[in-house]
């Protein structure tokens, strides 16, 4: 079956900057095949709650689902490594008809002793929602016999899309906050929320605010501890980085318990700068806040400036594709590469929202392709037609990149760098310039057109 009449139905996911009338359809579910790249309702819980380095994770389903780890995508810990392991109930055709729940029970019950974590989190798949296992049963059950929290995470994959499972891993960690004793922490105190430490991104922003003289609480998730999430009501101020990961924790937080929160992002140079100022400005009645705020603004910008500058002399004129998870993280990425003088040509995003999409169409070039839910064909199509010389993407796009043959550079969990704060710029560009000027590009071969994606094959010389 031609490929050609999916890109036609599903024109009102795909929007060129410059024709009206604007009018992007996203949210929508998931659906078989190759016509989404969204994951699934337990893909998205899990990217929220396993970087919690000293909690148990449970996978209650089939063993497939557990092959899904989060180490695969590499949350780093300052201490425990029990966020490494992956569990599963190994749920097989008995236990289908017979139900799970003892199953479940007696895993919780010996990995738990075995282990002692701080909580545990109990993940459920497609097939336990089809069966009707009462895992909020058993997870009580067996908090109350082990005198931990075990927190069931309704997170059947059937239900929708990643952005669901975001929303179940908030609940669920929602369960633990306000738990624990807040003697002690500072007027001046944040909690970050939306950071993952994949590459100890984590431990440079804590380091940034205490410079300022602000305590950070927790940290929602990277490098996170139980006890820091149950006293993490005492903290004055959220601070929301990952906005599609983790505003509904923060909404909740707000109407609980009265903290408000703000949305910032670390990516650039600009974004970095903007995050700090606008943290020292909440805490206004202390201005020696701000004062150490521009002060490690000036002194940070200043270690990298210079070696900047000479790699947006090498790199300026590119033009760059992004696909990314959230809408907002385009919107940095979209600053940074300007910053370089790279131009956009594609810009699009797997969870973005309605008034995500008028941000990014106003931050966007003329004739530049935004996107919602793409799939492979539909990037390969566009990337081709705009002549990018570069894609920034996760794990699913970098072998478009590759057939392409154009760089790619990592922006999703796989990568090993930190790409976060100033230093995370200067890896950025660094990574940019490196790709964009490797001798292999010669190599490889071109495709010839873009009008002929869809027909089963394509021309390459």
């Amino acid at each position: 079956m031609s490929n050609i009449p999916l890109l036609k139905e599903r024109e009102s996911q795909i929007f060129r900057k410059g024709k009206e009338p604007f009018n992007m359809t996203c949210g929508k579910q998931s659906l078989a095949g190759s016509v989404s790249q969204r994951a699934c309702v337990f893909c998205g819980s899990r990217v929220v709650l396993y970087p919690i380095a000293d909690a148990l994770h449970l996978i209650h389903g089939p063993i497939g689902c557990a092959a899904y780890t989060w180490d695969i995508r590499g949350a780093l810990s300052s201490g425990p490594e029990l966020h490494r392991m992956s569990f599963s109930t190994d749920l097989r055709e008995k236990d289908v008809i017979f139900g799970g729940e003892k199953k479940l029970y007696h895993a919780l019950i010996d990995l738990i002793s075995q282990y002692a974590p701080k909580a545990a989190f109990v993940y459920s798949t497609c097939i336990v929602g089809i069966i009707g296992d009462d895992v909020g049963a058993v997870c009580k059950a067996v908090g109350e016999k082990t005198g931990i929290p075990v927190l069931p995470v309704h997170s059947e994959g059937f239900k929708g899309t990643k952005k669901d499972g975001y929303k179940a891993a908030c609940n669920a960690m929602f369960s633990l906050i306000g738990k624990g004793d807040v003697s002690g922490i500072s007027a001046k105190s944040i909690n970050i929320l939306g950071e993952f430490n994949i590459g100890g991104e984590a431990w440079m922003i804590k380091s940034y605010y205490q410079k300022m003289g602000i305590e950070v609480v927790s940290v929602m998730t990277g490098d996170g501890r139980v006890d820091d999430i149950r006293r993490s009501h005492g903290a004055s101020l959220n601070v929301v980085q990952c906005s599609g990961s983790m505003t509904h924790l923060a909404e909740k937080m707000k109407e609980v318990f009265g903290i408000p929160y703000i949305r910032v992002s670390y990516f650039g140079l600009e974004d970095t700068s903007k995050a700090l100022y606008d943290v020292a400005a909440y805490f206004a009645d202390d201005p020696q806040i701000m004062e150490s705020t521009k002060e490690i603004v000036r002194n940070e910008i200043q270690a990298v400036a210079a070696e900047l500058q000479q790699i947006k002399k090498r790199v300026q004129g590119k033009r760059a594709a992004i696909y990314v998870g959230g809408a907002f993280k385009a919107f940095s990425l979209i600053k940074a590469l300007r910053y370089l003088g790279i131009k956009v040509v594609l810009a699009g995003s797997q969870t973005g929202l309605q008034a995500d999409y008028k941000i990014l169409k106003e931050m966007c070039d003329e004739d530049t392709i935004i996107l919602d839910d793409a799939n492979s064909l539909e990037l390969s199509k566009y990337v081709l037609e705009k002549k990018a010389d570069l894609f920034i993407g996760g794990v699913k796009e970098r072998p478009i990149a590759f057939k392409l043959g154009i760089g790619f550079c990592d922006h999703n969990h796989e990568r090993k760098i930190p790409l976060a704060g100033y230093l995370g710029m200067l890896n950025f560009a660094r990574e940019v310039y490196q790709t964009i000027s490797s001798p292999v590009w010669q190599f490889t071969p071109k495709y010839l057109s873009s009008s002929r994606i869809g027909e089963g094959s394509m021309v390459v010389r």
